[in-house]
């Protein structure tokens, strides 16, 4: 059979103007800033003017990701999309993506099927600037830092102390490391140097965790850019850079509509990576989502050890969020994959791996309900070629941890596909709810490594090596102990080993090295190999993506 692309289908589509959009949404008009016909941004003061009470928040997560493909996004979008066909008033709060992956391994990533967000084509590409406004202002700070170097360095700056990096939007090993400054005394400081990925910059976290300009300036004013001769942090603030970074972001900080294919009002905002950064969506959309319907869905990155792990111990944290009920998505697919099928055998009935694999679904099932205390429902993304008898495999395997499995058929079907997943989340959010914290701030950095290691990762340990070690002591020093800290880790396994699939157990995790987000609010721990600036495959998408004489965009996914 001939399936279409998932550009192929939101092309088929008649979208509704924004405006209906937002009328069903039911935002007044003064809020709205229209990019376009089909896109607006929506002023973040109507969270403070609107008297409305808060819906019920949903978090939708997943297993540990794995080359077959989960569809957590797909999942969110047509849950968001079920719950309006069972009558609830539903809103959905996404990430945007980031241009790197787009054209490198992912393609496009505003859901799949009958169950995406558009105009995809946007979404993926520059949609309203905001990523763009991003990497200005994580480089306008750079360039101020090193001015002021050159201008006599009033603050003694320590050029070999330098921990700002300059950003672009897109996959270039390239640019990993590199020496500047060259070229005589004119032209500046020679020095060794680096590119981040725009969604790695702390400028990203900083952005998705503010809910105002006022805390935005405030957050801007504390990253930590450089350390003096004498080992003394020196902030933002102290380079007189906030303002200018501020206002170049703040329409970016306005959250962005669009809308289902089924014309459900979706907020796609921000967009930092879940394996080097935090993983959520912006604080603002996600209020907005819950200040305008009675449900309202978000998703985290990558798998529930990752993207929920920071939902719940960073953003639910600083921000005062408390999920309502959690989904956590799944195939019968990837977790074969987990239990050793190798992806040409996936079509192929086997309980055998994936007995071997449902343990890794079984771990992040429990962390949600034992660890955090929340209601869950594992979704399973159905495909054709999975059989009645997996199916039953999981249902009961999750029964015995008391969790219901809902089959989800949203790729195929839209909302249709997710009403019954939609009635079972409807369900749990009236369920009684004991949230709680992975760790209690008040641990030292290497004991909440060590509480995130043994109660989510299910490792014995973590072994901080001597660099590691000397970095911990100097961030405690400064006052940044008792911040969450944000894991940097491998996304393909618990372990910190992408090797190592399904549910390992016995292992420690490697602490490398650890930086201050002071911006963000959280202390990042580097674990493993991670890297903030990828690089393109052996077969980039952008092979693939092309746009014809009438402007017509082919190949984004």
């Amino acid at each position: 059979m001939n399936y279409l692309t998932d550009i192929e289908i939101a092309q088929s589509i008649k979208l509704r103007p924004i405006t209906e959009i937002a009328e069903k949404a039911g935002i007044p008009e003064k809020y709205i800033e229209q990019y376009g016909k089909f896109k607006a941004k929506i002023d973040y003061s109507l969270l403070n003017e609107s008297n409305r009470a808060n819906g019920k928040l949903i978090l939708v997560t997943a297993i540990t990701p794995t080359p077959a493909g989960e569809g957590k996004t797909t999942t969110t979008i047509g849950l968001a999309d079920g719950l309006r066909k069972i009558g609830k008033k539903s809103v959905v709060a996404l990430r945007e993506p980031s241009l790197g992956p787009v054209f490198g391994v992912k393609g496009g990533a505003a859901g799949g099927g009958y169950a995406q967000v558009v105009p995809m084509e946007d979404i993926n590409l520059h949609f309203t600037g905001d990523f763009h406004a991003i990497g200005a202002a994580n480089n306008l700070l750079a360039a101020m830092l090193d001015n002021h170097i050159q201008q006599g360095n009033s603050l003694g700056i320590d050029p070999r102390k330098i921990t700002w990096k300059r950003c672009v939007d897109m996959n270039d090993r390239q640019l990993r490391y590199i020496v500047d400054g060259l070229g005589g005394k004119a032209n500046g400081t020679p020095r060794e140097d680096g590119f981040d990925i725009t969604v790695a910059s702390e400028i990203m976290a900083v952005f998705c965790l503010s809910d105002s300009i006022d805390n935005l300036k405030e957050r801007l004013s504390k990253i930590v850019v450089a350390y003096t001769y004498d080992d003394k942090p020196v902030t933002a603030g102290e380079i007189k850079a906030v303002g200018a970074m501020a206002a170049l972001l703040k329409d970016a900080l306005k959250p962005n509509l669009v809308q289902t294919l089924e014309g459900t009002p979706a907020f796609v905002h921000g967009g930092p990576f879940a394996n080097i950064a935090h993983g959520c969506n912006s604080v603002i959309a996600t209020r907005m989502a819950m200040k305008l319907g009675d449900y309202a869905v978000t998703e985290a990155g990558f798998g529930a050890d990752l993207g929920a792990e920071k939902f719940l111990d960073i953003k639910c944290r600083l921000s005062g969020l408390k999920p309502n009920a959690v989904v956590v998505v799944a195939t019968v697919r990837a977790l074969k994959m987990h239990g050793g099928s190798k992806k040409t055998e996936l079509a192929e009935e086997n309980l055998d791996t994936l007995g071997k694999g449902v343990p890794n679904l079984l771990r992040h099932v429990s962390n949600i309900r034992n660890v955090y205390g929340l209601p869950c429902v594992v979704a399973i993304n159905r495909f054709p070629t999975d059989t009645d008898s997996e199916i039953s495999y999981i249902i009961n395997k999750c029964g015995e941890l008391g969790v219901n499995v809902r089959l989800s058929t949203v790729w195929a079907d839209g909302g249709n596909g997710g009403i019954e997943l939609a009635r079972e989340v409807v369900r749990l959010c009236d369920t009684e709810n004991n949230f709680h914290f992975s760790y209690d701030n008040s641990l030292s950095i290497a004991e909440k490594i060590e509480a995130v290691t043994k109660k989510i990762y299910g490792g014995n340990g973590i072994n901080v090596l001597p660099a590691a070690a000397k970095e911990i002591e100097k961030l405690e020093s400064l006052g940044f102990g008792k911040l969450p800290i944000c894991i940097a880790k491998t996304q393909y396994s618990f372990s910190d080993d992408s090797s190592k699939l399904g549910a390992p157990d016995n292992f420690k995790i490697t602490v490398k090295n650890v930086k201050a987000s002071a911006g963000a609010g959280f202390v990042v721990v580097l674990t493993g190999d991670i890297m903030t600036m990828p690089g393109l495959p052996k077969v980039p998408a952008a092979e693939k993506i092309d746009v014809d004489s009438s402007g017509r965009i082919t190949g984004l996914f």
